[in-house]
């Protein structure tokens, strides 16, 4: 079977008892991981050009995003040391495979004590080189998001790795990313670089349920990432773009199914399949543009009175 990664990010709310039964349903409706956010509001950093946003000559520059609000509407949703060590138990219970995106380098002891054998980048850290290194040593495999990275860097990653067990992860930056933008041609050349490649799915479930998913798996992702919730759409900020536990089921039996037989219920069934593969080579949108200015520094190391960033290479422990 493909792999099959619930990615439960903040839809928890930061209420454990909910986080539990999130893994539960990820672990009945069969998926491979269930997988966490390990970011917390104290390692947010303070930009000023986000305080306000930017405008030049008409065109937006910058996004508006003031640190204090993000920081209030984070800090509930921390997950802590203890709250680990809980999400790792269930996983156990329910059968389900533990994951998690780290979002510092400081945070790479910690997780690495909990004896994970994989973990997860965001799209933002893809060409955090030094971050990149200190997982290596660290874990035995390494699912990589490429959204909103460059071609050279996707390339130095790669290199940083071989040898190495790892994952590619095609993603869009666009949230929720329609259907006409999603280039799964990517796949093709994501595939130079690691027999493993994938697709981390933020199309929109109210208008294209899990088409997206089912087309890169078709197209030849063997590792599809998707949000994951059990609470209705308008609950949580991820809500729009996560799939319930039917629709996750769903999924599951689709990612067993072989090739062929994948390929030919996508040609016969969605009608998009086209208009979804789009190009190999695609210069980033705008607002993949933005996004990327804001997400990539996000969170960072605190040493001190210092201020890391995941790509700098200095020490943080």
């Amino acid at each position: 079977m493909r792999t099959v990664i619930a990615e439960l990010c903040q839809n928890h709310n930061g209420d454990l008892t909910l986080l539990k039964e999130m893994v539960w349903a990820a672990a009945e409706s069969g998926a491979t991981y269930a997988k966490i956010q390990s970011m917390l509001a104290d390692d947010l950093t303070t930009r000023e050009r986000f305080e306000e946003g930017r405008w030049e000559n008409g065109v937006q520059v910058a996004i508006k995003r003031p640190y204090l609000s993000e920081y209030n509407r984070l800090k509930p949703m921390d997950l802590d040391d203890d709250a680990h060590y809980l999400f790792a138990e269930e996983c156990v219970k329910a059968g389900i495979k533990p994951l998690t995106t780290i979002f510092s380098r400081s945070r790479i002891p910690f997780i690495s004590s909990l004896g994970w054998d994989a973990i997860k980048v965001a799209s933002y850290d893809c060409a955090s080189y030094p971050m990149i290194e200190e997982l290596k040593e660290q874990f035995s495999h390494l699912y990589i998001s490429t959204g909103a990275t460059f071609d050279h860097e996707i390339e130095k990653t790669s290199n940083i790795l071989k040898g190495h067990s790892f994952s590619l992860l095609h993603c869009v930056t666009i949230y929720p990313t329609p259907m006409n933008e999603l280039n799964l041609a990517r796949l093709d050349y994501l595939k130079q670089f690691t027999q493993s490649v994938g697709f981390s799915d933020h199309s929109l479930v109210s208008r294209d349920g899990i088409k997206a998913s089912v087309a890169a798996m078709a197209y030849g992702a063997d590792v599809v990432e998707r949000h994951f919730t059990i609470l209705p759409p308008d609950q949580t900020r991820d809500g729009p773009v996560s799939i319930n536990s039917e629709q996750l089921a769903e999924l599951v039996n689709f990612a067993k199914m072989s090739n062929e037989d994948l390929l030919d219920y996508v040609v016969r069934e969605i009608p998009e399949f086209d208009t979804m593969i789009g190009k190999v080579q695609r210069q980033l949108s705008h607002e993949e543009e933005l996004n990327r200015d804001y997400y990539r520094g996000r969170f960072a190391s605190k040493v001190g009175d210092e201020v890391i960033y995941n790509w700098q290479d200095r020490p943080v422990f």
